[in-house]
């Protein structure tokens, strides 16, 4: 499959699955969703400074920016549980989540296989 053809195939399943979303109860304590939005919104703010400084090879520089400015620290969760564990970065679902869409049909071209 072409990367274009996947990012369009891509768009198709997140927008499912914000229509979906309805149907699948949080798994993770919203305080954790919350930390991992506030985290990223760290991360986003601090970028552009940790390039130059890593750039500048400037290490007391970098040691001197907040600990949650360091894209280490993110954790990719499901988009609708908001679980950490066995992610499927591809769909950016959990194992759960993404076997239950897979069997209503809410993902486009993935069946469940038989031999």
């Amino acid at each position: 499959m072409l990367c274009g053809e996947f990012l369009i195939l891509r768009k198709k399943v997140l927008a499912k699955i914000e229509f979906s979303a309805t149907f699948f109860t949080p798994m993770a304590k919203t305080s954790w969703i919350e930390r991992d939005k506030r985290k990223r919104a760290t991360v986003a703010k601090w970028a552009e400074l940790r390039a130059e400084l890593k750039a500048k090879k400037d290490y007391i520089g970098l040691s001197q920016l907040p600990r949650d400015a360091s894209p280490v620290r993110l954790t990719n969760r499901c988009k609708l549980t908001g679980r950490r564990r066995a992610f499927l970065r591809r769909f950016q679902l959990s194992r759960i989540t993404f076997r239950e869409m897979a069997t209503n049909g809410l993902i486009p071209g993935v069946t469940k296989s038989s031999w």
